[in-house]
């Protein structure tokens, strides 16, 4: 069972790594654009810093990222020569509601994105949109505490029924919340949450969660109503967890890791809270708030199909104080010895892509797809900008090697695959722009400086192969 006639290649990028433009087209402020690089990011995406505005004191790339808000014509056509047929991006929430609590959208706004996905069909280019890649406008994290708050519902319902209503027949697939696993780990830059002095963060974090989740499910209800061939996915950061040993308390921790990670797919994709995560809120004494109707709406409106980023695998211990650590991404890891680093400490491991498939599939039967996966590392170009990216070309070949493997061998019901970072682009763990995971090189350096040139590297002209051959020509020359 070879990949299907119709797999969707292409890339991915999100709207705060590679805009720019913040305060154009009458654009609100956003968590993402108040995140900036330096030794204060990690605290202040966990929610333990409080950055609600700029400072003179940092730098900021999400300001202007790689100006993609005003060359997405020529990056598209970039995007077209590499034989692209679905291109996935993000939605600014405060390009479409400024403050985010209006009744009425910006104009602007949605005209921007209209046009945005009219470029791409000009090229027979699929739109995949993620509603939300971690944006809360600011306004609704001041005046409403953003998640922990039952009002963002009714708010990211009246963003989705714009949205569905204004690009009905642009947009097919759509992505409910951007990893939104990452809320446990980063709660600031992926839900807009920062804690106050004192407050039970587990409490604040899963009551945040349940209105996420509700949200989604009123999503996907209001995209079939709008569109019966609207089609609508999660998206869970992933990568399975190996025992760090087969001691049985190993096993068992590793287990407990995949439950943390599967818990919200769970509810997207099956329509309950699982029975292990309800159990461990007992244990930890947190009650979440659900009104009349919740539970039916989850169980009623399921996604249509399970996309997900992967990178690396993990490692998880019984004690794991006992254990070397590795950087990882946003998740604290235990070292693998059995496999190599990124210069930036994460684990590669192609045949753990096809491990976490396996367990994907088997868990919800439903289509996947991989709308994440790449390599950031440090590029060098010669004077024309062209990089030398073997590295990146051996990467990603092994990884889709993996992929098929996992279609053609196991018959995992594969959609389709978009690389991340298909473009430079700020990088989200660590605001720089030296970690490039792209195809095309962009000219500008982790603080702003350079032509913003685009430029293609080698892998551009591989990944152009791979698509024309269907990953039948994964080592080309």
């Amino acid at each position: 069972m070879p990949l299907r006639k119709d797999f969707l290649w292409g890339g991915a990028t999100a709207a705060n790594q590679c805009e720019g433009g913040y305060n154009e087209g009458g654009r609100g402020l956003a968590n993402v654009d108040v995140v900036p690089i330096g030794e204060d990011r990690f605290p202040i995406i966990t929610g333990k810093m409080k950055m609600f505005d700029f400072d003179d004191e940092h730098f900021y790339p999400a300001k202007e990222a790689i100006d993609m808000y005003h060359r997405y014509k020529e990056d598209i056509a970039l995007f077209a020569e590499m034989g692209f047929n679905v291109y996935r991006l993000s939605i600014a929430w405060s390009r479409i509601f400024p403050k985010g609590d209006e009744a009425e959208p910006n104009e602007e706004g949605l005209k921007f994105y209209e046009e945005l996905f009219k470029e791409c069909h000009k090229y027979g280019i699929e739109p995949l949109v993620t509603i939300t890649h971690f944006d809360v406008p600011m306004h609704l994290i001041k005046e409403y505490g953003s998640w922990r708050s039952r009002e963002m519902i009714t708010f990211y319902e009246n963003l989705c029924r714009t949205l569905f209503t204004r690009y009905k027949g642009l947009v097919k697939y759509w992505l409910t919340f951007n990893e939104i696993n990452v809320l446990l780990h980063a709660p600031f830059m992926g839900a807009g949450l920062y804690f106050e002095e004192g407050e039970n963060e587990e409490q604040v974090k899963y009551q945040a969660a349940h209105h996420e989740l509700v949200a989604s499910a009123l999503a996907t209800k209001i995209a079939h109503e709008v569109d019966p061939e609207n089609q609508v996915g999660c998206m869970l950061a992933a990568g399975k967890n190996y025992p760090n040993s087969p001691k049985p308390e190993d096993v068992l921790a590793a287990q407990k890791a995949d439950h943390d990670n599967y818990f919200f797919i769970d509810v997207q994709s099956r329509g309950e809270y699982p029975a292990y995560k309800l159990k461990e809120l007992e244990r930890k004494g947190i009650a979440i708030q659900m009104e009349d109707g919740d539970l039916d709406l989850l169980k009623e409106h399921t996604v249509d199909f399970i996309s997900f980023s992967y990178y690396s695998s993990r490692v998880a211990a019984a004690e794991p104080q006992d254990a070397d650590e590795s950087a990882g991404n946003l998740f604290s890891a235990i070292k693998n010895p059995y496999l190599e680093e990124s210069e930036w400490g994460w684990q590669i491991d192609p045949l753990g892509l096809r491990t976490t498939m396996n367990d994907l599939y088997d868990r919800y039967q439903k289509p996947l797809f991989i709308v994440e996966n790449g390599l950031g590392a440090v590029d060098t170009p010669d004077e024309n900008g062209y990089v030398e990216d073997d590295y990146r070309i051996e990467y990603l070949a092994k990884h889709i090697q993996a992929m098929k493997d996992a279609v053609e061998l196991d018959g995992v019901d594969l959609m389709g695959y978009t690389t991340w970072g298909c473009i430079d682009l700020v990088s989200a763990s660590t605001g720089e722009m030296k970690k490039r995971y792209g195809f095309i090189y962009v000219d500008r350096d982790n603080y702003g400086n350079g032509t913003l040139n685009r430029s293609k590297k080698k892998s551009f002209y591989w990944y152009k192969k791979v698509i024309e051959t269907n990953g039948e020509d994964l080592f080309n020359d």
